[in-house]
């Protein structure tokens, strides 16, 4: 099971554009109504959506489970905090398909941890 509460921020963010520009400052952008985030790597300057930053995780967590369970990693049960909107879920499914995962379902977080205390 990936858990994404790195997703929590930026959804957040996504939600309530204004607060982020505050946040954010001039790292925040929005095109059509969406934020765009500008960052800095390694010397090369990249406008990133919150999908694709949150891809990034969830490439890092399926490596380090591959590692872990010595093969691929295809399927995947992504938690997302119980107070997620729905736009907020579809953003966390792009996520995973940007992360080349099939993403069988978004559960909360809550219902994770009761399926996981009913399984010891």
């Amino acid at each position: 099971m990936i858990t994404t509460s790195a997703v929590s921020n930026l959804s957040q963010c996504y939600a309530r554009m204004s607060m982020c520009e505050r946040e954010w400052g001039n790292g925040m952008q929005t095109q059509r109504s969406k934020p765009k985030i500008q960052v800095d790597f390694k010397g090369e300057n990249k406008t990133l959506a919150p999908e694709e930053t949150s891809s990034m995780v969830l490439i890092k967590r399926k490596e380090t489970a591959e590692a872990y369970l010595g093969g691929k990693v295809r399927d995947a049960v992504i938690t997302v905090p119980a107070y997620f909107n729905d736009a907020q879920r579809q953003a966390t499914k792009d996520a995973g398909a940007i992360a080349g995962l099939n993403v069988l379902r978004i559960i909360n977080e809550p219902t994770a941890a009761a399926l996981a205390y009913g399984l010891d």
